[in-house]
């Protein structure tokens, strides 16, 4: 067991009902250890800004650099500390001024409070899993993209309020399920550019940096930002949660677009359609036979979990004055939540789409599974200037009852309607030759880079 798995007020968390996001490099970088981390490069980076501008000496910054070592502190310990002042900001400073020494220690934490070492460090810990994201979308765009080529026109059942409805392709769905993506991924890039630190002092004022002697105070949230690699933030946001509701949303976006990658493989791998399967399904534990789309499913609930998780960010910025109570606190978990959530999607989905497993041989006889019923809007169409509109659309509904009642084909039966002795019905009934512009509707979406 590492520091990473461990939970210091619970003993073992390492994702045992968390199978979507366990195991996974955004699990990690939002472990207990992960945070530990951040939150000792937050202060690390405070004395090294104050002593950038000279209001700190350089020796306090290298001895705070030295002691703040994550191996060195106790995540148990922490944990159970956090509960007296309700965060683990405190117990951590003082354990890092204690291990800096007198000499240098009254620089710990100097002019900061809590809330911006825990929100800096929040930022810390989206950054790393933002990458880590962006990266899984990159390769689950490219999975995509190989997809939308090769089966640009592959035809299959378009379906609409899970009826057939007229031929698409399978490319198109593919630059589709991208397009969806891609939407996801310049949000989080975006996202990922302008997360901010965090520095304002215990009411957003700098007042404590003036205190000590720093009258160009002004300059150090520019410094402390810069030694993160965070963006200057334009106002201390201790209340003005904007960086955390665009992270939520973004990630909750993310989500949904995955999802609905997902939902489309669920549904498309049932039994009595399989028209696509992953590429190595998960087992059950009663059934031998079973190939369980696993990867789609966990998407599938992360997709269905992280709406509920945004809200309670969206909900934490009614926050009261300077600094909340209670609106701050509530942000921690259902953030981390959300972050390993996606991240854990972002995993599953470039495993499903690099696997994904396609049929044409399938799509193509569920073209069929209608009697030709698939294209009867283009029949109703093309019809109408020989029979005229009302007659021709009489003329299909009277066959379309007799597809079903005989079990014939609507091409054969029109083919022995008088009134279309001279109509040629071949191409018309044809519904792999109606799928409109789907191709080139394909090629266009992958223009978008």
């Amino acid at each position: 067991m590492t520091s990473a798995d461990t939970d210091g007020a619970t003993g073992y968390e390492g994702g045992l009902l968390g199978p979507g996001w366990a195991g996974s490099p955004a699990a990690a970088a939002t472990g207990d250890t992960a945070f530990l981390r951040a939150l000792l490069a937050a202060e690390t980076a405070l004395t090294q800004a104050q002593a950038a501008l000279g209001l700190a000496p350089a020796k306090a910054a290298a001895a705070v650099r030295g002691a703040a070592d994550p191996g060195h502190f106790d995540l148990a310990v922490l944990a159970g500390q956090a509960r007296g002042g309700g965060n683990p900001v405190i117990p951590l400073v003082a354990e890092l001024t204690r291990a800096v020494g007198a000499e240098h220690g009254s620089y710990v934490h100097r002019g900061a409070t809590s809330q911006d070492i825990m929100d800096t460090a929040m930022m810390l810990v989206a950054a790393r899993t933002l990458d880590i994201i962006l990266a899984d979308l990159g390769r689950t765009g490219r999975a995509l993209a190989r997809m939308a080529v090769e089966h640009r026109d592959t035809p299959m059942p378009g379906r609409t309020l899970t009826q057939h409805a007229v031929p698409t392709t399978f490319g198109l769905k593919a630059a589709g399920w991208r397009s969806l993506l891609l939407d996801a991924r310049d949000r989080v890039a975006a996202v990922r550019e302008g997360l901010p630190a965090q520095l304002g002092g215990a009411a957003g004022t700098l007042a404590a940096f003036t205190a000590y002697g720093a009258d160009d105070a002004i300059d150090l949230p520019a410094a402390y930002a810069r030694e993160l690699g965070l963006r200057e933030p334009p106002l201390p946001w201790h209340t003005l949660r904007t960086p955390i509701a665009d992270l939520s949303g973004c990630l909750a976006f993310t989500a949904g677009a995955l999802g609905k990658l997902a939902t489309d493989v669920l549904t498309l791998s049932r039994t009595e359609i399989s028209e696509v399967a992953e590429a190595s399904g998960g087992g059950s534990s009663a059934m031998p036979h079973k190939a369980n789309p696993v990867r789609s499913t966990l998407i599938a609930a992360a997709a269905r979990r992280a709406p509920q998780l945004a809200a309670t960010l969206y909900g934490a910025m009614a926050a009261e004055d300077e600094r909340p109570a209670g609106a701050w606190h509530a942000e921690w978990e259902p953030l981390r939540d959300l972050l390993r959530l996606v991240g854990g999607a972002a995993r599953d989905a470039a495993e499903l789409a690099e696997g994904l497993r396609v049929h044409p041989e399938v799509m193509r006889e569920h073209l069929g599974l209608t009697h030709g019923l698939i294209v009867s809007e283009r029949l109703s169409a093309e019809l109408a200037p020989a029979l005229g509109r009302d007659r021709a659309k009489e003329l299909l509904t009277e066959v379309a009852k007799r597809t079903y009642t005989e079990g014939r084909s609507l091409a054969e039966l029109l083919a022995e309607e008088p009134e279309l002795a001279d109509v040629d019905l071949g191409e018309p009934t044809d519904p792999t030759r109606y799928t409109g512009f789907a191709g080139a509707l394909t090629d266009r979406a992958l223009e978008r880079r």
